[in-house]
């Protein structure tokens, strides 16, 4: 049943609203109307607010991000060291280490992690300083979900080099903006972890990556899945790439892993 918005949460995110499942959980969706993305970047929330890392952090899951969370600064820098991260969503005011620090360690290992510090402190030093030590953008709270997302989607077609957000390969068209595959203009339609397995080959043709790489890129930390799903994930799109006139598209490499030549 959905719940009037909690103050605390409204505060900090404009775009979602807490609800509870038939068992009394607390959880939280978007707002109607709101839009949705999927991705199959993988992210690192470090929040400690109990409320809002769990909000983002399960709405960018069900949206297709794999995403690990960090409550401090120490946890962040654990999970850093650990994981390849695409982006990191950062806070500034954490427990143990702070927010900046996790920024000055992250640059001085020259990882070519995105940062968007998201943060209550709105004065002009504050986002000087972020920007200063590396971080690609800065958000303030509160900040509407939509935004966020638009952003984080914006600084990984960064990372990656891209300006339209199009990924082809002949006949084939990934739209990463509006998540659809086309073939010859026609919708190919995948599950959210086929198109996330497929965005990841084009984005990176010509790399061959292992199961296991595979399985980091397209699942959190918290998946109780074997990496094997990765060879049933790889089969199934395969056979809808085949059926749409597509074969021999994603190459096994054996000892390598898969790539898209």
């Amino acid at each position: 049943m959905t719940v009037t918005c909690a103050a605390e949460f409204n505060a900090i995110c404009t775009t979602c609203v807490p609800a509870h499942d038939a068992g009394g959980k607390l959880w939280f969706r978007l707002k109607r109307g709101a839009p949705s993305y999927t991705s199959p970047m993988k992210l690192l929330i470090v929040e400690d607010s109990a409320r809002l890392s769990a909000a983002l952090t399960s709405d960018f899951r069900r949206e297709g991000f794999a995403v690990d969370h960090a409550g401090d600064g120490q946890a962040a820098l654990g999970q850093i060291e650990a994981h390849e991260y695409d982006l990191v969503i950062l806070d500034l005011m954490l427990p143990r280490v702070s927010g900046l620090e996790v920024l000055r360690a992250l640059r001085a290992s020259r990882a070519p992690t995105r940062v968007l510090v998201l943060s209550a402190r709105d004065q002009t030093e504050d986002r000087v300083a972020a920007l200063n030590l590396g971080a690609d953008d800065y958000l303030v709270k509160p900040f509407d979900l939509s935004e966020l997302k638009a952003r984080t989607l914006a600084l990984l077609r960064r990372r990656y080099g891209e300006t339209s957000g199009v990924l082809a390969h002949g006949e084939l068209t990934l739209d990463t903006n509006a998540r659809l595959a086309t073939v010859r203009g026609s919708p190919l339609p995948l599950t959210p972890k086929e198109y996330a397995l497929l965005e990841t080959l084009l984005r990176h043709r010509g790399r061959s990556f292992t199961r296991v790489a595979l399985f980091e890129r397209l699942y959190d930390g918290l998946s109780e899945a074997s990496d094997r799903v990765v060879e049933v994930i790889v089969s199934t799109l395969r056979t809808k790439l085949a059926s749409a006139g597509i074969r021999e598209l994603i190459e096994t490499r054996r000892g390598f892993g898969y790539r898209v030549p």
